[in-house]
């Protein structure tokens, strides 16, 4: 079962994003935006996503890091649906083998 700081965390992380994407939408819905401002409204949920993220960097759990890094090389290679599937997928299986 999920923890309700990690549940409340996840919700105000996707209501940042959600913000962030929708409230750049709406305030310069008029304008013509420049390919720069464009890649800046596009940049910004993924910064919300690596915030809650960067701590386990410095993770004291090997199956952590380990994660990490297979999710790291498969985002070179693989779209960002497969990169989360395979993140959670080999983060599940990972604590799982360590649990046992």
């Amino acid at each position: 079962m999920i923890s309700t700081s990690s549940l409340l965390t996840c919700l105000g992380m996707a209501a940042a994003t959600y913000t962030t994407r929708v409230s750049g939408y709406l305030l310069l819905r008029n304008r013509k935006l420049s390919p720069r401002a464009r890649a800046v409204l596009d940049a910004a949920p993924g910064c919300v996503l690596i915030s809650a993220i960067a701590p386990h960097f410095v993770s004291p759990h090997p199956e952590e890091l380990i994660a990490m890094a297979i999710t790291l090389l498969a985002s070179w290679r693989l779209p960002m649906p497969a990169t989360v599937a395979l993140a959670v997928g080999s983060l599940g299986l990972l604590k799982y083998l360590v649990a046992t």
